[in-house]
C-alpha cells in the first residue's frame, strides 16, 4: 500500500495493489471477457452522445483508431484486473499505454483540445464500470469487491489519460517546433531573395498566408520584444544568424506586414523610441530590396538624435551618392581638375562658391547669404570659374556632373 499520504487520509492504492486485491475467479473473468464487444459498443456510443466533440470524429480512420483504442484499452483492463501471469498484464498495459499516447498525439494533429478527450475518457470509465461491474456481479463477483473494482478503473484511466495528455503536449510541442524552423527557413529565404516558387512553398510550409506588402525594420534585438506584440502576428524574426548583420549582432530584423501609408505611419509610431531604421514597404515576396536599404542606411551611422525611427526614404539622396564612393571620389577628382592650378586657399573659395550656385540655381543673393559674403564677391568668383571652366557651365551634362560631386 501506498504510505505516502497525511494522517487520516483515505489509502491510496495503485494499480497494482488494487488488481491484486481483486482476486477475481475465472467466472467472473471469463463473464467479463464474454462482454468486451458490448461495452466497447457502449462506451463509444456513450462518448459520442456524451462529448459534442466527439459527435462526428467515428468516421473515417480517426473514427478507427478511436474504436481500436476503447477495445484495447478494455482488453489491457481486464488483463490487469484479472492479474494474468506470464507478463501479460504488463505488456498489455505497454501497449494500452502507447496506444493512449498515440491518440493523444493524434487528437492534437485534428485540433482538439485534452479537455475533449479528459472528457471521453470520464465518460468511458463510467460506462465500462457500470457495464463490467455488472456482468461480474451476476457472475459471483463479491459485493465487498465492487469498490476496489471502481477504484482500480478510474486509476487505470488516470494512467491512460496521463499518457493522452503527454502525447497531446509532445505533438504540439513538436508541431510547434517544425513550424519554427519552417518559418525560419522562410525568413531567411525572403532576406537573401530567393525566387518567388520558393518563396511561396515556404510560405506553404509554414502555414504563413502572406501579406500584400512587407517592411523590414532593423532595431535592436533587446527592443524587438516591445514591437512584436503591438504588430501583426504574421510578422517575421530571424531566430538564427541574420545576413548582413554578422558585424552587428546586437541588431535584429522584422519583417512587418503593411499595407497601405496609414499602416506605414502606424508602424512607425510602434517603433518611436526603438532606434530602429524603417525601410521601405515592398511587395511579400520583394522584401529583400527593404531589407538591403535598410542595411545600407544603417550603415551610414546616422545619429539617433530623437525618439522618433530614421525612414530610409527621407535618406535616399545619401543612399544615391554613397552607392560607390570610390567612384563619387573619381568623379569629384575629374570634375575639379580645372582647379588644381590655383592656389589652394583660391581653390577652397571658389568650390564653396561653385557648390551654391549649382544649389540655389545661379540666385546671387541666396549665394551671399549662404556665404556671409557681399553679391559683389559672389560676382567676381563666378566671374575666376567661368574663366577656368568656359562653357562647361552652361554644358547641362557638366552641370549634373558637379552638381552630384558637389552635393
Amino acid at each position: 500500500m501506498n504510505s505516502d499520504r497525511e494522517p487520516g487520509e483515505a489509502p491510496r492504492w495503485t494499480r497494482e495493489e488494487l488488481a491484486a486485491q481483486l482476486d477475481l475467479s475465472p467466472e467472473v473473468v471469463s463473464a467479463m471477457q464474454a462482454e468486451l464487444p458490448r461495452v466497447a459498443e457502449q462506451v463509444v456510443g456513450a462518448v459520442r452522445a456524451e462529448v459534442p466533440d466527439y459527435a462526428d470524429p467515428f468516421k473515417g480512420e480517426m473514427g478507427h483508431n478511436i474504436e481500436h483504442a476503447v477495445a484495447l484499452a478494455l482488453g489491457g483492463f481486464l488483463g490487469i484486473a484479472s492479474a494474468e501471469e506470464a507478463g501479460g498484464p504488463a505488456a498489455s498495459f505497454e501497449q494500452v499505454y502507447d496506444a493512449a499516447y498515440a491518440l493523444g498525439r493524434g487528437e492534437a494533429r485534428s485540433g482538439r483540445s485534452m479537455d475533449a478527450l479528459l472528457n471521453a475518457y470520464r465518460v468511458g470509465a463510467r460506462v465500462a464500470w457500470r457495464d463490467l461491474s455488472g456482468s461480474g456481479v451476476e457472475a459471483g463477483l463479491p459485493a465487498t469487491s465492487v469498490a476496489r473494482f471502481a477504484e482500480l478503473v478510474f486509476a487505470y484511466i488516470d494512467e491512460l489519460s496521463a499518457a493522452s495528455a503527454a502525447g497531446h503536449t509532445d505533438e504540439l510541442a513538436t508541431t510547434g517546433r517544425v513550424r519554427q524552423r519552417y518559418l525560419e527557413r522562410l525568413t531567411q529565404g525572403l532576406l537573401r531573395g530567393a525566387p518567388i516558387d520558393t518563396l511561396e512553398a515556404a510560405a506553404e510550409r509554414a502555414d504563413w498566408r502572406p501579406p500584400r506588402l512587407l517592411t523590414a525594420v532593423v532595431l535592436p534585438d533587446a527592443r524587438s520584444r516591445g514591437v512584436l506584440g503591438q504588430v501583426d502576428s504574421r510578422t517575421l524574426q530571424p531566430t538564427e544568424q541574420v545576413p548582413g548583420l554578422e558585424a552587428r549582432p546586437e541588431l535584429t530584423v522584422l519583417l512587418v506586414p503593411s499595407s497601405s501609408e496609414k499602416a506605414r505611419a502606424t508602424l512607425m509610431r510602434r517603433v518611436t523610441g526603438r532606434e530602429a531604421v524603417v525601410g521601405p514597404a515592398r511587395p511579400w515576396w520583394q522584401v529583400a530590396s527593404s531589407y538591403d536599404r535598410t542595411l545600407r542606411v544603417v550603415g551610414l551611422e546616422l545619429d539617433h538624435a530623437t525618439p522618433a525611427p530614421i525612414d530610409t526614404e527621407h535618406h535616399l539622396p545619401e543612399l544615391v551618392l554613397g552607392a560607390d564612393p570610390r567612384a563619387l571620389e573619381d568623379l569629384r577628382l575629374q570634375v575639379l581638375a580645372p582647379l588644381a592650378e590655383l592656389r589652394p586657399a583660391v581653390a577652397d573659395k571658389l568650390r564653396e562658391t561653385l557648390r551654391s550656385w549649382l544649389l540655389h540655381h545661379g540666385r546671387r543673393e541666396a549665394i551671399a547669404a549662404e556665404l556671409f559674403v557681399h553679391p559683389q564677391t559672389v560676382r567676381y568668383r563666378m566671374q575666376q570659374l567661368r574663366e577656368v571652366y568656359g562653357d562647361r557651365l552652361e554644358d547641362p551634362s557638366w552641370v549634373l556632373r558637379l552638381t552630384i560631386a558637389l552635393a
